[in-house]
């Protein structure tokens, strides 16, 4: 069954602002839409991870669009999966949150900065462009800097090698990490100790005696800080747990004789300016609970994990036996409460969040990157 939309035009705030105002917002609080990219699109620099169920079967005809739940497409264009993340979230409350320990502890972990030797930040492997706090660049400079991506064993293989080419091009050194089993976790030491090698080099050059390399690991919550430093210490040192906000203040740690490692808070910036990033944080719980409303995250990842297409509508109703009507997320969501949960949506959707960031749906990443 098809429903007849009018053309998209490119996904501008002016656009976004009038479909936001279309009759399908006021049935289902972000609709999926169908964009055809034109001559003078504009395209967002990131991309995300798209498939074939809910596949877009689009065609035109007399200046329309078909629009198909069932397609068999095997790619969708991820660059139009952003636009529509973001269109989805338009109609949603902003999520923000900024707790007060991270507003005490920007500024002391600016100032410890300036004593590192080398930085390593990590970040969700599964969202490595929306775990990067935009003034990373900034306050990093010309420092020596490691790139750790956590959780690589929640995606895929060719998640993972696209991602290493990705940045290899750009010259970062990454290294892939699970800080719970503590693979990669060595690899990542001696990585640090080479790269601030030259520090005592300098030191012994002006008669002083050598020092232990300074290495502060910084990042967003929850990506797995604490995590990573305890594996590399093979004890538990620093306070961790799965939720964000478990470290409050930042520590110096010793490894061995010749590395000192700064575990410190997870740092946001004070507001979100790009909600799909938003949306995806809170997806992956790399943000507080009380930044977002459980119902709205879990019926936008349900409308993108049917574009995934080695998930798709299908593997949903496969787990719940629920068919996504309308290819909205949020019916799909109060439906599954209704049907498990005696009208609770909520927990529906804790459900629903639960089941993606435990791999019941498999595992892959949310981003691609840009191209």
């Amino acid at each position: 069954m098809f429903a007849q939309l009018a053309p998209s035009p490119s996904p501008s705030p002016a656009n976004l602002s009038r479909f936001g105002q279309g009759r399908s917002f006021r049935k289902c609080t972000y609709a999926v839409s169908a964009s055809l990219p034109t001559a003078n699109s504009s395209r967002p620099s990131i991309q995300i991870a798209g498939g074939k169920d809910l596949n877009l079967d689009v065609t035109r005809k007399d200046d329309s669009v078909g629009f198909k739940l069932e397609a068999n497409e095997d790619e969708i264009d991820w660059m139009n999966l952003e636009s529509d993340i973001r269109l989805w979230t338009r109609a949603l409350r902003p999520v923000q949150w900024y707790p007060g320990h991270i507003m005490k502890t920007e500024k002391e972990l600016r100032e410890q900065l300036k004593l590192m030797d080398v930085v390593i930040e990590v970040r969700d492997a599964r969202i490595p462009l929306s775990t990067t706090h935009p003034k990373m660049d900034a306050w990093l400079g010309n420092r020596k800097r490691i790139l750790v991506l956590n959780r690589e064993d929640m995606i895929s293989n060719d998640d993972r090698n696209d991602w290493a080419r990705y940045f290899a091009k750009q010259g970062i050194k990454v290294i892939f990490t699970n800080g719970k089993l503590g693979m990669g976790a060595m690899k990542l030491g001696r990585l640090a100790k080479s790269l601030a090698g030259d520090v005592n080099g300098k030191r012994r050059e002006k008669g002083l005696l050598p020092r232990s390399v300074r290495a502060g690991i910084i990042g967003y919550p929850n990506v797995g800080k604490s995590s990573l430093i305890n594996r590399l210490l093979k004890r538990k040192i620093c306070a961790a747990a799965p939720r964000p906000g478990v470290t409050r203040e930042m520590k110096w740690v010793k490894l061995g004789k010749d590395l000192d490692l700064l575990d410190s808070p997870g740092m946001l910036p004070m507001r979100i300016d790009d909600q799909a990033a938003a949306i995806k944080l809170a997806i992956c719980d790399d943000i507080g609970e009380k930044a977002y409303d459980f119902t709205d995250v879990a019926g936008i990842l349900v409308q993108m994990l049917a574009r995934i297409p080695e998930v798709g509508a299908k593997a949903l109703y496969n787990r719940y036996k629920i068919q996504l009507v309308g290819g909205c997320g949020k019916k799909f969501v109060k439906t599954l409460g209704l049907n498990l949960f005696g009208g609770d949506s909520h927990q529906a959707a804790f459900r629903i969040l639960t089941d993606f960031r435990k791999g019941k749906f498999g595992y892959y990443s949310l981003e691609r990157p840009p191209l």
